[in-house]
């Protein structure tokens, strides 16, 4: 692990078994990400890389392997010090938007921070400032049926951000959209990383991966070029 490392895996493998059957997905993935580094997770369907992501993420855990944060492992923390770390650390943004229906695009913006100890007052002050940064302040009480696809997804990269976190996973985060309007996304993505953010993108597009000034491909569950 680099003095610059936020994250550092070592031979990680992922298999799913199902009776007799195993599927391994990855087959000994080492690499380190960077502070402050844009990288794009690359790669077929059925490459990994959304497996690979998920791990990073803390969202799943290795059969196999050491995952080290900040210096520290992550192997040995139970689930809750898990669920901790990640509300704390990470910030999400997944193809679907994921964003709750019944309840309003600042709501949504919310809904990561109301676990932490933080008042509500300044929680909600930093909700409306992330919609007038992604360009939805006058939209904040719509629900996510009243946006449009490239609007919803504007809103669940405010929510990735509610919580300050140090890095943010993006899973396909165009995979929907349009072009235009991905790209508006990958805009606002890339302004995220200029202000020190690390950010984690998965992607089969190439002009969304263009982004990024760091390339892993992965191939048959391994990284086949960096």
């Amino acid at each position: 692990m680099t003095d610059t490392s936020l994250i550092s895996l070592k031979d990680i493998t992922r298999e799913y078994v199902q009776g007799d059957n195993v599927t391994k997905v990855l087959r000994g993935v080492t690499l380190d990400i960077l502070q402050n580094s844009f990288v794009a997770l690359t790669g077929s369907s059925g490459s990994g890389k959304s497996t690979l992501l998920h791990i990073l993420g803390l969202l799943d855990r290795p059969t196999a392997g050491t995952y080290t944060l900040n210096g520290s492992l992550v192997g040995t923390m139970d689930d809750d010090e898990l669920s901790g770390l990640r509300n704390a650390s990470f910030g999400f943004v997944f193809q679907s938007f994921y964003l709750v229906p019944y309840i309003s695009a600042l709501e949504n913006v919310l809904l990561p921070g109301l676990y932490g100890p933080e008042s509500r007052k300044a929680l909600t002050e930093r909700a409306e400032d992330l919609l007038n940064r992604v360009g939805l302040g006058d939209r904040s009480s719509f629900r996510p049926s009243q946006l449009s696809g490239g609007q919803q997804q504007r809103v669940a990269l405010a929510r990735a951000l509610i919580n300050r976190p140090s890095i943010i996973f993006a899973d396909e985060p165009t995979g929907q959209l349009d072009s235009s309007t991905s790209t508006e996304i990958m805009e606002l993505l890339s302004k995220i990383h200029d202000v020190g953010k690390t950010v984690v993108i998965v992607t089969h597009d190439e002009d969304t991966a263009a982004y990024a000034s760091t390339h892993i491909h992965l191939t048959d569950g391994r990284i086949a070029d960096v």
